[in-house]
């Protein structure tokens, strides 16, 4: 199909949707259980300083800053019609990528493991990004 590289970016959308629900979920059980007024939470700052556990929330921040480069990505290889199925591959390893680092994130949080999940990520997405300006490049030529 010509939009497939858009199942991908609807997975991080979901992926993004199912984090923000944890986040929601825990700040919301946390602030019940130890009796935080929500006002007290009014900046990030706050609720850092305020709240034990704020992986769920460190992480849909994080969702909101290389796959947002993966995004631009795809829509470019829509509007460029470059979408072949090793982008499509590509894309969905990216986004495996960022699920095993947003499970890490979420769960156990061991630094190691996320930063090398993160890593492996984030030079994925510029080698994506690479093959693509190349391309572009090169059939422009």
């Amino acid at each position: 199909m010509p939009h497939d590289i858009l199942l991908p970016c609807a997975a991080m959308i979901a992926l993004t949707g199912l984090v923000w629900l944890r986040a929601v979920y825990e700040r919301v059980a946390e602030s019940r259980a130890r009796g935080i007024a929500p006002q007290s939470l009014a900046s990030s700052r706050d609720t850092a300083r305020i709240l034990k556990n704020t992986q769920a929330l460190d992480n849909f921040t994080n969702l909101f800053e290389f796959p947002v480069l993966f995004y631009v990505l795809c829509l470019a290889m829509v509007a460029t019609d470059m979408n072949t199925a090793g982008y499509v591959i590509a894309a969905w390893v990216f986004v495996a990528l960022r699920a095993a680092h947003s499970l890490i994130h979420v769960t156990y949080n061991r630094v190691f493991h996320r930063f090398v999940a993160w890593m492996l990520g984030a030079a994925w997405l510029f080698a994506m990004w690479g093959s693509f300006v190349f391309e572009l490049v090169t059939h422009r030529a």
